[in-house]
């Protein structure tokens, strides 16, 4: 019996039979041959008949057993001769464009509503292969940092999180709601193992109808202890972000070439800049006057990561210190400066990628923080009873995957970059 061979590794098996199997990506009948095109998840490998096969549609899944030959105009520099043909499945249907044709030809709408189909071009699958590359690079990172991966819950009995609005489920009958992060529990495995990380789902009812949110996405989670400040978060996530560009390198490199990219480097030190000069730094280039507003607007983010590129040649920038009128009750207020966070953003190409920070770590200023506000303790209790136990100073941070890759790929939507994508308006496929 012969084993199966990947279309990529066929030079490795000039003048052997061997057995091939994928889809047919493209057929080309020509006077006195034919050629077939076979993709696997490997990508294309090229067969050579000899009489035409117009019975045969692309997309039908073959099976090909036949002998290697090497030809350096076929793809790879290997091709099959002699072939012979069993046939899998055949399709029932046609895709909505073109699979084979190099440029997508089909807008984003088209290409969400056929995703089962329309992710089996090379192009639109490239950028989630990057992205799985990503994800190995930056458990790969934690792991060598002595983090310990988790896995939260996602129902919830509580929408104690600041920020963004909760889907609520019913739950057996009572009210639940689904995660929004798993920030609480990642906080309380602080006092249990130091350091954890968490790669899953988070869910936003968020009503924004932009090109850079979505309903639910898969988020990059990390907590750690014993730090100083924010800054130790900060460094950690640069060995992390370090590691996921290193790993779509190596891992993906195909994917990469497919799409004309390089991985921008991470600088060993990231570039930085506090939140109050960051805006007197828009006021400079833009001449207007964010000062006084809590928060950066999407254009001025475009603006630093501008400033980034050309005054300290990267991609990334960390900005500190956001007000802490912006960020959760959790965050640690800067000592030197309380009404200041020891928080940050890091933007990637100039826009937000990642938030994080430090986190208040004693009871007591839990109860004052939540008073501060204006709020009840009484709904945080299963979170605040870990800090009734002790826990170090700790911080940590969320980084959006979809985000990631759409950053690093150039796709202008998100949805390019996520896989059956919810947001306001998509709940299929």
């Amino acid at each position: 019996m012969i084993s199966r061979v990947l279309a990529a590794d066929l030079p490795e098996h000039v003048g052997r039979r061997v057995r091939l199997a994928g889809w047919l990506h493209r057929r080309r009948d020509l006077k006195s041959v034919s050629f077939l095109v076979l993709r696997d998840r490997s990508g294309l490998a090229q067969i050579v008949l000899r009489e035409p096969v117009r019975a045969l549609a692309e997309e039908t899944v073959i099976a090909v057993t036949g002998t290697v030959a090497a030809n350096a105009q076929a793809p790879g520099g290997a091709e099959v001769t002699g072939p012979e043909i069993e046939v899998l499945s055949a399709p029932v249907a046609p895709p909505p464009f073109d699979l084979y044709r190099p440029v997508v030809g089909g807008t984003l709408p088209t290409v969400l509503d056929h995703a089962p189909v329309a992710l089996r071009h090379p192009r639109l699958r490239a950028p989630f292969e990057i992205a799985a590359a990503g994800v190995a690079g930056f458990r790969a990172a934690l792991d060598g940092l002595g983090f310990v991966e988790t896995s939260t819950p996602k129902i919830v009995a509580s929408a104690t999180e600041s920020g963004a609005n909760v889907f609520g489920i019913d739950y057996f009958g009572a009210p639940a709601f689904l995660a929004q992060s798993p920030q609480f529990f990642k906080q309380a495995l602080v006092g249990v193992f130091e350091r954890v990380y968490e790669v899953g789902p988070v869910f936003r009812a968020e009503p924004h109808d932009t090109a850079r949110h979505l309903a639910q996405y898969t988020s990059l989670d990390a907590e750690l202890g014993f730090v100083t400040d924010h800054r130790d978060v900060m460094a950690v996530l640069t060995v992390a972000v370090a590691g996921m560009h290193a790993a779509a390198a190596e891992r993906a490199g195909a994917a990469l070439e497919s799409l004309g990219l390089t991985p921008p480097p991470v600088p060993e030190e990231i570039p930085s800049i506090h939140f109050a000069d960051a805006q007197e730094l828009i006021a400079r280039l833009t001449g207007e006057d964010p000062r006084g507003e809590p928060d950066l607007a999407p254009a001025h983010e475009r603006r630093l990561g501008e400033w980034a590129r050309r005054e300290h040649g990267s991609e990334f920038l960390f900005v500190t210190g956001y007000p802490m009128a912006k960020r959760p009750f959790y965050t640690h207020p800067d000592p030197d400066a309380p009404e200041f966070s020891q928080s940050f953003d890091l933007l990637f190409r100039g826009m937000e990628l990642v938030t994080g920070g430090r986190r208040l770590h004693r009871h007591a200023d839990y109860l004052a923080a939540l008073a501060a506000r204006g709020e009840d303790p009484a709904p945080y209790a299963g979170y605040l009873a870990a800090f009734a136990h002790g826990m170090p100073p700790h911080g940590g941070f969320a980084l959006g995957l979809e985000r990631w890759t759409a950053r690093l790929t150039g796709a202008a939507n998100v949805r390019e970059t996520t896989l059956f994508p919810r947001d306001l308006h998509r709940l299929t496929p």
